[in-house]
């Protein structure tokens, strides 16, 4: 016996990624013709609910209007479908989907490593990087690493470790406080919350000059 259409389709997206999978359902519609139940609740080209009819009315009603008719939800009883330009629809939702990906930050976790008697330049540069990091929405790990004789001066990286915080604070807050673990300095720095933050009050004009008599 021949394997269902519906089988094959399973099986297909059972052998995608979840993220495919997902996609394979979701972008599955029926419209026109395709839509074969009895009955269907019908919405308008305007977006007003006309009510229970059949389902031959309701693609004969998109045919003249020259549009289509769109399953919306499916699961319904009985269905609800809409009268639309399904082409527009497709591309409107393909246009709001790509729009929510850019907005869409990925956080990710940066590493900068250094020890306790880093010299003042190469901490310079360090920084630079965790500026760049920040800037671009990542969070800063910070590790220092004690070696020989550091290790029985651990104030020293504790030292350089918030000055480091200190130095960041304009860009910055620190999402974990430095922690010793073994011979390593832990901290975690995050960007800088933007929201209501209180914005520079309006200069005043500067007042004219008296003219000379």
């Amino acid at each position: 016996m021949a394997t269902s259409f519906k089988r094959y389709a399973w099986r297909t997206r059972r052998n995608l990624a979840p993220q495919q999978r997902r996609w394979a359902i979701g972008s599955f519609i029926r419209t026109n013709f395709k839509i074969r139940v009895p009955s269907v609740r019908l919405i308008d080209a305007n977006g007003q609910m006309v009510g229970v009819v059949a389902t031959r009315d309701a693609q004969r009603m998109a045919q003249d209007a020259g549009l289509d008719l769109v399953e919306m939800q499916p699961n319904a009883e009985p269905p609800v479908c809409r009268i639309m330009d399904y082409g527009k629809f497709r591309y409107d939702e393909g246009m709001k989907k790509k729009q929510a990906r850019k907005q869409q930050q990925r956080t990710m976790v940066k590493e900068i490593k250094f020890h306790a008697n880093v010299d003042r330049h190469d901490l310079e540069i360090k920084m630079r990087q965790m500026r760049a990091f920040i800037a671009d929405g990542n969070k800063v790990k910070l590790t220092l690493a004690y070696r020989g004789r550091e290790n029985a001066h651990k104030d020293l990286g504790i030292d350089v470790m918030q000055q480091v915080v200190e130095e960041m604070a304009d860009v910055a807050i620190c999402e974990q406080a430095p922690k010793v673990l073994g011979r390593f300095l832990g901290c975690l720095l995050a960007p800088k919350p933007t929201k209501g933050k209180a914005k520079p009050a309006p200069q005043q004009p500067a007042a004219p000059a008296p003219e000379n008599p």
